[in-house]
């Protein structure tokens, strides 16, 4: 049994962020949050998962890749999400050749 003298109630504290890493509603707050996450230009994808996005430029839209990029910047801040750009990568992709 609790006494009065023995509750502790810790302060307040506002959630500044719209998704709750690690809680069990985590990953679907994500998909609800990331939805309006969008390509800016047609040929381009985003595939959405809980803990990254991966943005695909085909070869022909190569000359987009920076819109897009600076799309999920711009979304990321909106939506009060930071990103971490030191796990950020690109890679490309050549077909092979005959030597």
């Amino acid at each position: 049994m609790w006494c009065d003298e023995c509750r502790n109630t810790s302060e307040l504290k506002n959630i500044l962020a719209s998704v709750i890493q690690g809680s069990a509603i985590g990953p679907a707050s994500f998909i609800v949050t990331a939805s309006d996450l969008q390509p800016v230009h047609p040929g381009n994808a985003l595939i959405k998962f809980a803990d990254g996005t991966y943005v695909i430029v085909p070869a022909d839209n190569s000359d987009t890749s920076t819109n897009e990029l600076i799309n999920v910047k711009s979304w990321s801040e909106d939506n009060n999400l930071k990103l971490n750009c030191t796990k950020s990568k690109e890679i490309v992709f050549t077909p092979a050749t005959n030597q």
